[in-house]
C-alpha cells in the first residue's frame, strides 16, 4: 500500500513573481512568436501569467497599447551600428532595411505597427539614430524632423505589403489579376497605363526599396516644410 500524500499547503507553492510591465510584455512578445500576433490579448495573457485580466491593466491600458509595447520590444533587434566614417546617406539605408526587415519576419506586428504607436526605449534610441544621420545631410532641421515620420512610414508600409503577400494564400490571386488586368488594357481608351507598361509592374523588390528609399531622402533634404516656404 503506497505512501498517503499529504496536501500541499498554500504556503508550501512556489510564490509567483510579482507582476510588471517588462514581465507582461516578455510574455506577451514570447506568445507571438509561438503563437502569432492575434493570440496576444490580455484574457491570453492573463491566463498565461496565472493572474486575472483586471491586474494586467495596471501595467498595460489595453491590446493597442500592449501591441505597441510588443513592438518596441522588437525595434530592439534593428541594427543601429554602422561605420561611422562612412556615408550618412548609406549607414541610414542601411537603418531603415535593418527595421524593414524586422518587420518582415513578423507580418502581422507589421501591419500593427501601421498604426501602433511605440513609445518605449528601443523606439527612442531608433528615433535617435535616424535623425542623426539624416540631419547629417545638412538639411533643415524642420525638415530633418519631419523626414523621420516619412522614412517609418515607408518602411512599415513596405514591410505590412511584402508580409502580406508572403503569408496571405490569397494575395498572390490577387496580384495576378492585376497584372492581367494591366497588361490587357488598351491604348486607346487606357493610354498611360500602355505606355508606362511593363516598367509599371516591372522592377525587383529590393531595387524599387532602394528607389524609394532615394525619393524620400531626396525630397525630405531638399523640400521645406510649408512655414519654412513661406
Amino acid at each position: 500500500m503506497s505512501a498517503r500524500r499529504e496536501p500541499v499547503g498554500r504556503r508550501e507553492r512556489p510564490v509567483k513573481p510579482a507582476l510588471s510591465r517588462r514581465w507582461i510584455v516578455d510574455t506577451a512578445v514570447r506568445i507571438m512568436r509561438a503563437e502569432g500576433l492575434e493570440k496576444v490579448t490580455m484574457r491570453r495573457l492573463a491566463q498565461e501569467l496565472d493572474t486575472g485580466p483586471a491586474s494586467l491593466y495596471v501595467y498595460v491600458a489595453n491590446t493597442a497599447e500592449l501591441h505597441a509595447a510588443v513592438l518596441d520590444a522588437l525595434l530592439g533587434e534593428v541594427d543601429l551600428s554602422g561605420d561611422e566614417s562612412g556615408d550618412w546617406r548609406d549607414q541610414l539605408r542601411a537603418v531603415m532595411t535593418s527595421y524593414t526587415l524586422v518587420l518582415f519576419e513578423h507580418p502581422q506586428l507589421a501591419r500593427s505597427a501601421l498604426v501602433a504607436r511605440p513609445s518605449g526605449e528601443n523606439y527612442l534610441r531608433l528615433v535617435e539614430r535616424i535623425l542623426d544621420l539624416l540631419a547629417r545631410s545638412g538639411a533643415p532641421r524642420a525638415q530633418v524632423a519631419w523626414g523621420v515620420d516619412k522614412l517609418l512610414q515607408d518602411a512599415t508600409a513596405t514591410a505590412a505589403e511584402h508580409s502580406t503577400h508572403e503569408h496571405d494564400p490569397t494575395s498572390e490571386d490577387d496580384w495576378n489579376a492585376t497584372v492581367r488586368a494591366l497588361h490587357a488594357v488598351e491604348g486607346a481608351t487606357h493610354p498611360a497605363i500602355a505606355a508606362h507598361m511593363p516598367d509599371l509592374i516591372g522592377g525587383a523588390a529590393q531595387d524599387r526599396m532602394r528607389w524609394s528609399f532615394d525619393v524620400l531622402v531626396n525630397g525630405i533634404t531638399s523640400t521645406p516644410v510649408p512655414h519654412q516656404a513661406d
